[in-house]
């Protein structure tokens, strides 16, 4: 399946360079060394959680295929990378034939994770193994980020709809992945165009203080505005006093005006009075906006007032505090030569302060309590125990360099809304604390 099959309308251009330069410098030493070629199990997992996070998102697996699906090595990069010396001769041929052929396994976009989870597992060669480390790391540190600020953000809300409104508080193309892993999260809608265009996100916006203040007074544009996008229309009522422009907009919308939006001042105080005037003024199915640099915390407080729907922008796409996820990505186990038949050895880094890994080839399962919550993540690298087969969380992704694991973006989303749904009612609470699942190595 391609990104045509998904209709996605543009294509992901070459990814070869997102990566570090040692990447390529150990991959040149390996192919001296002869050990480039030895079977290889790489895992990405983080060793703890942004604190006081319960649990984290899983968001960036469609891209990662993206990524690994065009990391080629064309003309022009490998003359960039002979001119600069970065790699030699030898090298340089082996790149120039370069298409990762090995397998791939993940947890499914949009699943749950915890300290320790093998979120994702690249089996193959080392050397083609190796090299998308970097853009991996990449991909999955910030677009899981961006998803567990949306999901926290998504149950203070308490099913009113969110608008991603963030694109223009982070660096354009970031933006673009912050639509999407917030679309995961819980986010009905962005504001961005270029992901709606490119991942079919349903996109909203109609008009900034800048239009009202074009005109010659505020009646003017909302006339204009009404006009041109019709009586359904979100009119912008905080520009200079909001309960006289409430007035102006229902007088020039009518009783059917879609909602208003407030983007300043004392929110809660500000709904509450805007709702009793709508009302009184007959308009009691126009909705009310809040935006206004809300994070969680912010729409939490806000569950009691009569506000309809949510724009997040700031908090959302800088991961509300928390913009990485502290991802890394670990060679685990390797093969004792380059026969394909060799056995797997597991290897591990030793370290003191926090840095140690376990290695081996790992499996991943969620033990469930008898009313059917997760009350465990349960990771091993030995068979797996009977009565957690039918609760394993890997998938897999890539087969033989072919990608097998694409799927809509609408199926990551429900499925984040069943894994939350089934963890123990605490990992709602934004109050800090621990993961609400322990994780235990069989």
């Amino acid at each position: 399946m391609s990104t045509a099959d998904l209709g996605l309308p543009v294509d992901v251009p070459s990814t070869a360079l997102f990566t570090d330069r040692y990447e390529l410098t150990m991959l040149q030493a390996a192919l001296k060394s002869g050990a480039a070629h030895r079977r290889s199990v790489f895992e990405a997992f983080t060793r703890r959680l942004p604190e006081g996070r319960r649990y984290g998102v899983v968001a960036g697996t469609g891209r990662v295929l993206d990524a690994v699906e065009n990391f080629r090595f064309d003309t022009p990069v490998l003359d960039y990378l002979e001119r600069e010396g970065v790699v030699d001769a030898e090298t340089l041929e082996w790149l120039a034939g370069y298409r990762f052929r090995g397998d791939i396994w993940g947890y499914p976009e949009g699943e749950v994770y915890f300290p320790g989870s093998p979120i994702l597992r690249v089996e193959g060669t080392f050397a083609e193994a190796v090299l998308l480390e970097t853009v991996v790391l990449s991909i999955l540190n910030h677009d899981s980020a961006i998803a567990a600020a949306a999901s926290r953000m998504a149950v203070a809300a308490g099913g009113r709809p969110l608008m991603e409104m963030g694109a223009r508080r982070t660096h354009e193309l970031a933006a673009v992945a912050a639509s999407r892993a917030a679309y995961i999260g819980g986010f009905a809608s962005s504001s961005n165009l270029a992901a709606g265009f490119r991942y079919g996100l349903p996109t909203i916006g109609t008009s900034a203080h800048a239009f009202t203040l074009l005109h010659d007074t505020e009646r003017d544009a909302f006339t204009a505005q009404v006009e041109s996008l019709g009586r359904t229309t979100t009119l912008l009522v905080d520009t200079y006093d909001v309960a006289a422009a409430v007035r102006t907009a229902v007088d020039v919308a009518g009783t059917d005006l879609g909602a208003v939006r407030i983007d300043s001042g004392d929110l809660l105080l500000l709904a509450h009075r805007v709702r009793q005037q709508l009302d009184d003024l007959g308009a009691k199915d126009t909705r009310i906006v809040v935006t206004s640099d809300l994070d969680e915390y912010a729409i939490a407080s806000l569950a009691a007032a009569p506000v309809d729907a949510y724009g997040v922008g700031t908090s959302l796409v800088t991961g509300s505090g928390h913009p990485t996820c502290a991802m890394v990505y670990k060679l685990v186990a390797r093969a004792t030569s380059d026969d394909p038949r060799a056995p797997l050895l597991p290897v591990a880094k030793k370290s003191l302060g926090g840095k140690t890994s376990i290695g081996g080839r790992k499996w991943a399962a969620r033990r469930l309590d008898e009313d059917g919550i997760a009350e465990a993540e349960v990771i091993g690298s030995g068979p797996v125990p009977p009565d957690l087969t039918d609760h394993q969380l890997l998938a897999h992704l890539v087969h033989n360099g072919e990608i097998i694991g694409r799927e809509p973006l609408d199926t990551a989303r429900t499925r984040h809304l069943t894994a939350r749904a089934g963890l123990p009612l605490s990992a709602t609470q934004l109050s800090r604390g621990e993961p609400v699942l322990p994780t235990e190595f069989a």
